[in-house]
């Protein structure tokens, strides 16, 4: 969370005056890793595999799995359930916890403590991190719905998993991706009348910019679509920002889905398909060249698909 969604504006920090004169103010590189928290850690992952993802490695200490395909890294977390420092496990209580939810999302950043001083001195707030022996103190400032925003800055020859994680044995380390499936953005719920809010605090913190309302991707333009720097053009990614609908009242925030970047939709469904994953075909969602969606899996788990430019031919 930040004083941005909390404050008046005349009772916020004051922009440094530098600011406006960068697009990228964090040197934001894309997305590092989606995390999940669920107490049914076997099946998310059984989901994960019918999309194409594979177990990779399993964390040095805690109950935390690691799948890949292509640059996507998904982590499997059902350690938050039991444990109190988990990043969902706080304020929730009987069937909440048992629900999988997406609870954090890494960036990647040029510096990672620098990004997160930036963030910090904006007004974002700070998540206190409890790491255990062998492991990284990973940076963090509050998301949406109790979520977490990591800030990561090593992501390349050496990354945060050679250091917190153990490679399984025997398995490929890269998997290819599914139909050059690779990440395009993420969907979030807000509250009624909190798009401006949101808006303020990516732009504002993170540079991230409203897209054009002639420029809509997918089948579910709805909402406030905004855009992210990146330091590389191909790992830019979306987020578009949803309030309730109509007279129907619903405060609660959160990540709600993943989207994926094809560049062929009709192929990677039919792909998919293949795998036993299930679409959703109703007159308002349904495949076509722009996108797809998946069936909710585990209590609340559905992924996108989007015609993608960058997407790799199969």
């Amino acid at each position: 969370m930040s004083d941005f969604l909390t404050k008046e504006e005349s009772m916020r920090e004051p922009l440094q005056a530098a600011f406006s004169e960068t697009m990228n103010p964090i040197g934001l590189n894309g997305v590092e890793f989606i995390e999940y928290t669920t107490a049914r850690p076997q099946a998310l992952g059984q989901v994960l595999e019918m999309m194409g993802f594979r177990p990779i490695a399993r964390h040095r200490s805690r109950e935390v799995q690691l799948y890949r395909q292509g640059d996507i890294n998904i982590v499997v977390n059902a350690h938050a359930s039991t444990d109190p420092v988990g990043p969902l496990s706080a304020g929730l209580a009987g069937d909440e916890q048992m629900h999988t939810r997406i609870a954090a999302i890494a960036l990647r950043v040029r510096d990672a403590q620098t990004a997160f001083n930036y963030v910090v001195d904006k007004g974002a707030w700070a998540v206190n991190t409890y790491p255990q022996v062998m492991e990284l103190n990973i940076p963090a400032i509050h998301g949406a719905g109790g979520s977490r925003l990591y800030f990561v800055d090593r992501y390349k020859e050496f990354s945060i998993y050679d250091v917190d994680f153990v490679p399984t044995p025997g398995v490929d380390q890269h998997p290819p991706a599914t139909a050059g499936m690779h990440f395009f953005g993420i969907v979030q719920y807000i509250g009624l009348d909190r798009s401006d809010d949101w808006l303020t605090f990516y732009q504002e913190l993170m540079g991230a910019q409203p897209v054009p309302a002639h420029e809509r991707f997918g089948i579910l333009p709805q909402g406030t679509l905004i855009r992210f720097p990146s330091t590389d053009t191909s790992a830019s990614f979306m987020m578009q920002l949803i309030e309730p609908e109509g007279d129907m009242f619903d405060g609660a925030e959160y990540v709600q889905r993943i989207g994926f970047g094809v560049h062929d939709v009709r192929a990677a469904v039919k792909q998919l398909s293949e795998q036993h994953v299930e679409f959703v075909k109703t007159s308002g969602a349904h495949t076509d060249a722009r996108g797809a969606i998946t069936k909710t899996y585990e209590h609340g788990v559905v992924f996108e698909f989007v015609h993608s430019q960058f997407g790799v031919k199969s």
